[in-house]
């Protein structure tokens, strides 16, 4: 039934996207980019990405049809596009905040955060801002510290200490080319309560600001390829005429589910 097959289809597009939202609507620069996902089996994902001004667009198809997942985040708006039927869902994200974060103001437009700054360090052979932030949620509070890159923003966090033991470390590799595009290689290193820790790699793109290449724990790796820099038309961030919208599966209203 075409109900299932887009529940399906919504499921792929919020999944495959999840990783690459986070850090692609931070991107200073507008682009265009394949997007290609390799798992540890070898098995390949491919995506086509726009990004636009706080928008993103992600094309991609799945067994034979075409799914489109637009994101809109001034709007607060996301829509899952199925061109063969000309059909769409909708639903609403988070409120964009008021105030976007920043290395000299960590809490800026953030609900529920508090944050003390305790001066500046060099890190990782770069300046940081240091904070001690506090979190709560369902009666229970989070502590950390955490070294915000003071150029970079809170989106490259250099090195975090949480009160249950965890903690996280970037450590510059070098710098390498990656599909013509000049990248800094860090390593990203975990460490659980218990000492047990893992290590992701991860090429990032200076003029971008994102990562364009990452490898995770387990052997999966994510790259944006093809990269073309310019603006891109307004209309590709749209839902176009015609289309009929049609509910939103359940479970998808909310966080998107996991692949």
């Amino acid at each position: 039934m075409i109900k299932t097959r887009s529940s399906t289809l919504c499921s792929l597009a919020l999944g495959f996207a999840a990783v690459l939202s986070a850090q692609t609507s931070l991107a200073r620069e507008q682009f265009s980019a394949e997007v290609v996902q390799r798992g540890p089996d070898g098995k390949t994902t491919t995506a086509r990405m726009y990004v636009g001004d706080k928008r993103m667009r992600t094309e991609m198809t799945h067994q034979g049809q075409q799914v489109v997942r637009i994101t809109d985040e001034t709007r607060g708006v996301e829509w899952i596009l199925f061109p063969d039927q000309k059909t769409y869902m909708e639903r609403q994200l988070g409120a964009e905040p008021a105030a976007e974060p920043t290395a000299e103001d960590l809490c800026a437009g953030l609900q529920g955060v508090t944050c003390r700054k305790l001066g500046e360090e060099t890190v990782a052979g770069r300046p940081a801002v240091k904070w001690e932030t506090s979190v709560s949620h369902q009666g229970k509070t989070m502590n950390s510290t955490q070294w915000v890159d003071k150029e970079r923003g809170p989106a490259f966090i250099l090195r975090q200490e949480a009160s249950d033991g965890q903690t996280m470390e970037r450590e510059l590799v070098g710098k390498e080319t990656v599909d013509g595009r000049q990248t800094e290689k860090w390593k990203i290193v975990m460490t659980q309560p218990g000492g047990h820790s893992v290590t992701t790699s991860e090429w990032y793109d200076p003029e971008l600001k994102i990562a364009v290449k990452q490898e995770f724990p387990g052997g999966m790796v994510s790259e944006i390829k093809d990269i073309r820099v310019g603006k891109q038309p307004d209309q590709m961030f749209s839902v176009p005429a015609g289309y009929q919208r049609i509910s939103m599966p359940q479970g998808a209203q909310g966080q998107p589910p996991q692949p």
